[in-house]
C-alpha cells in the first residue's frame, strides 16, 4: 500500500474550507485565494504549477508531475476550487468556513463538494511521487467555476491542455460509488412576444400568458413521452423536463395584458436522447397563434457514458477493492460535473469518485467524514499507480 500523509491531507482540506471561495464579486470573493493555496502547496513540493485565467480573477491551476520512470500514459486528477454560497447563516450549526473537526467529521462549505476531493488528488499524487519512479505523468488540475458555467473546464479544453491526457478522475463526492455515467443537462429559455392590451379589452391584444400555459402543459406531456421512449437508466433514472422559472406581467398591473413572457426549462437527459430533438420539440410546443416565440439554448451538456472496462475506470475499481476490501459499487452522477466537459468536448474518458456523501452538496451543515478523506487519498494513489503501470503488466 502506498503511504499517504493522512494528517497533511486533512489539514489541507481544513485550510481550503476556511477560504470562502464563492463567486461573489460584491463581497470580494472568487476562487483566487483557494487557487493560490493550491499553487503554494504544489510549489512547496517542488512542482511547477501553471496558472491560467478562465475569467478575470478566476484562475485554473495546473501542474504536471513527471513520474521519472520512462514513457507512459497521462492521468489527470481534477477538482474545482469554487463553492456555492453558504446561504442563510441561521440554518448552520457550525461556522460554514471554520473547517471544524467534530465527531469524526470535517464541517463547512465545500468540505464534501469538493475541497476534500481536491486535497486528496494532490496528496495522492505526492504519495505516488515519493514512493518511487513511475512511468508517464499525472496532470493535477484545480479548475474554477464548476458550480456555474464550468468556465474553468471549458477554458482548459479550449487551450488544448487536455491534449494527450488518457484518462481523468474527477474527485466529486459520490459516497464511494464509481460513476462512469452522468446525466446530461439541457437548459432552455423560451421568450414569447405578444401585444399589450387592457385587461377589459383582451380582443385588442395577444396574450403571451396563454402561450405559456399551453407550453407548460405540453412540457409535461413531452416528459411522459420521452420517459416511455427511453427506458430509465440503471444508474441515472428517468428523463426529466422541468419548467423552473416563469415570468410575465407585474402584480402592480393586474389589469394589463403583458407584451412579453418567458419560461425557463431544465431538461435532464440520459444516454441515447438527442438534445437537439428535445430543443426542437420545445420550440414546436411554444408555437401559439399571434404570439412569437424564440427558444434559446442556455446550457447544453450531453450525458457521459464511459464504459466500465475503460482503463481509468478499471484502475479506479481495482484500487477501491484493494484499499477498502469491498467490491466497487457503480453509480451515476445525477447532475453534470467538469468531467462532462472533459469527456464530451475534450475527448478524455472520465470517471467521478470522491469523499463525501452523494446528496450532502449545497446543504447547510455540509460535512465529510475524516476517515473518508484519507481512504479516498489512498484509493487515488493506488488508482494512479495501476493506471500508469498497466502497460508493464
Amino acid at each position: 500500500m502506498i503511504e499517504v500523509d493522512a494528517r497533511g491531507v486533512v489539514e489541507f482540506t481544513q485550510a481550503l474550507v476556511r477560504v470562502p471561495s464563492t463567486n461573489d464579486p460584491a463581497r470580494g470573493r472568487s476562487e483566487q485565494a483557494a487557487a493560490d493555496l493550491v499553487a503554494a502547496k504544489m510549489r512547496e513540493w517542488g512542482w511547477e504549477p501553471s496558472v491560467y485565467e478562465a475569467a478575470p480573477g478566476r484562475p485554473n491551476v495546473v501542474a504536471v508531475v513527471e513520474g521519472g520512470g520512462g514513457d507512459g500514459p497521462t492521468l489527470m486528477f481534477e477538482g474545482h476550487t469554487d463553492v456555492v454560497t453558504e446561504g442563510d447563516l441561521s440554518t448552520w450549526t457550525v461556522d460554514p468556513f471554520g473547517g471544524e473537526i467534530r465527531d469524526g467529521r470535517l464541517w463547512g462549505r465545500g468540505s464534501a463538494d469538493m475541497k476534500s476531493g481536491l486535497a486528496a488528488t494532490l496528496y495522492a499524487t505526492r504519495a505516488l511521487q515519493l514512493s518511487g519512479p513511475f512511468p508517464g505523468r499525472i496532470k493535477v488540475c484545480a479548475l474554477a467555476d464548476e458550480e456555474g458555467l464550468m468556465l474553468g473546464a471549458h477554458h482548459f479544453v479550449a487551450e488544448g491542455l487536455g491534449a494527450g491526457v488518457d484518462g481523468a478522475i474527477v474527485a466529486e463526492p459520490e459516497a464511494g460509488e464509481i460513476c462512469a455515467v452522468a446525466k446530461g443537462a439541457l437548459r432552455l429559455r423560451v421568450d414569447f412576444t405578444g401585444k399589450m392590451a387592457h385587461g377589459a379589452m383582451p380582443q385588442h391584444g395577444r396574450n403571451p400568458i396563454e402561450a405559456v400555459g399551453a407550453l407548460l402543459a405540453g412540457l409535461r406531456t413531452l416528459q411522459q413521452e420521452l420517459q416511455r421512449r427511453h427506458q430509465a437508466h440503471e444508474h441515472l433514472g428517468e428523463v426529466y423536463v422541468t419548467p423552473t422559472v416563469v415570468r410575465a406581467g407585474t402584480e402592480e398591473q393586474v389589469n394589463v395584458i403583458p407584451a412579453t413572457a418567458s419560461v425557463f426549462v431544465d431538461v435532464r437527459t440520459i444516454p441515447g436522447l438527442d438534445h437537439k430533438e428535445v430543443a426542437d420539440r420545445v420550440a414546436a410546443l411554444a408555437a401559439w397563434d399571434g404570439v412569437a416565440a424564440e427558444v434559446s439554448v442556455l446550457v447544453d451538456r450531453p450525458p457521459v457514458d464511459v464504459p466500465v472496462d475503460d482503463p481509468v475506470v478499471a484502475a479506479l475499481a481495482a484500487a477501491h477493492r484493494d484499499v477498502t476490501g469491498s467490491e466497487p459499487v457503480y453509480g451515476g452522477v445525477p447532475g453534470s460535473t467538469d468531467g462532462t466537459v472533459l469527456t464530451h468536448w475534450g475527448g478524455i474518458p472520465s470517471v467521478v469518485y470522491g469523499p463525501g456523501g452523494k446528496w450532502i452538496a449545497h446543504q447547510a451543515d455540509e460535512y465529510v467524514e475524516v476517515d473518508e478523506i484519507v481512504r479516498c487519498t489512498r484509493v487515488f494513489a493506488e488508482a494512479a499507480r495501476r493506471f500508469l503501470t498497466r502497460s508493464l503488466g
